[in-house]
């Protein structure tokens, strides 16, 4: 009987098999000590002035952010905002008018009530500036959360610590209204640019009254009512008359002045009548 022996190169290539692996294996042993030992090493969020330099560079962000919103805001949804609120208002009033209203939402075919009947807040006159394509309704009073800040023009009825100035179908006086120049619809932003010459009209329920552009003053004090007494003080007018004086802010954008436009009634025309040819589309 023939016995089987062990075959010794067989052995010995196992033998090699294994002293390879196991090289293998310490070599990536040490290589990943290597690498855990270097990321230990690493600051994991830096020093306290990197930390702050970060915190610092995201706080000037986020404040930048909310500067440019409310810029946005201000620049335009608040005219979006109050041009619309303007465009119904007027063409809320002309309705009515037509229709036989007093100038009162909901109000039909009855007298329009004396001018102390109107409300803070209620309109009860277009302004037409053809030359700057404006069209914008009037209100009493001068409060801005009332009708300023609405994009409307205000009367200065006396309210508000306000003086009180007379209506367009007054036999004499001077017609002081207000708006905005920036913001909230400006109504009144380039007013600046009217001359001698230039049409203002004012149109109410029963009639259109057109004034003619006669100077303004570029700027003064906020203080200043003189500019809208019966005869306005630097107006260059003389004697009593029918005026009209249109107020805002200046420079734009700052409330530190007023930049005043005053104009002489030059014609009164009834609404059966039609638009004055100052309305008159191109």
């Amino acid at each position: 009987m023939t016995s089987l022996a062990p075959s010794a190169p067989s052995e010995g290539r196992a033998a090699r098999r294994r002293a390879a692996q196991q090289a293998a294996k310490r070599a990536r042993n040490r290589t990943g000590s290597r690498g855990r030992g270097r990321r230990r090493r690493r600051p994991a969020s830096g020093g306290p002035v990197v930390v702050a330099s970060r915190l610092g560079g995201e706080l000037f962000i986020t404040l930048g952010l909310v500067m440019l919103l409310f810029v946005v805001y201000q620049i335009w949804y608040t005219n979006f905002l109050a041009d619309r609120t303007a465009q119904d208002a007027a063409g809320s009033l002309q309705q009515n008018w037509e229709s036989g209203g007093d100038g009162t939402a909901g109000t039909a075919g009855t007298a329009a009530p004396p001018v102390s009947a109107f409300e803070p807040g209620q309109g009860f006159a277009i302004l037409h500036i053809p030359k700057l394509d404006v069209k914008v309704p009037v209100a009493e009073g001068i409060s801005k959360p009332k009708v300023l800040d609405k994009g409307l023009v205000g009367h200065y009825d006396g309210g508000e610590n306000s003086v009180k100035s007379a209506m367009p179908s007054d036999v004499q006086g001077n017609f002081g209204l207000a708006g905005h120049r920036n913001t909230h619809g400006e109504p009144f932003r380039y007013i600046n640019r009217l001359v001698p010459g230039d049409k203002i009209v004012v149109e109410t329920r029963d009639t259109y009254y057109t004034y003619e552009t006669t100077s303004q003053l570029a700027q003064t004090s906020t203080k200043n009512v003189s500019v809208l007494k019966p005869v306005p003080e630097g107006s260059g007018f003389t004697s009593a008359g029918r005026y009209i004086t249109l107020t805002t802010c200046t420079p734009e954008f700052t409330s530190t002045y007023r930049l005043i436009v005053w104009g002489r009634m030059t014609a009164e025309r009834p609404r059966s009548q039609g638009a004055p040819p100052e309305l008159a589309s191109p």
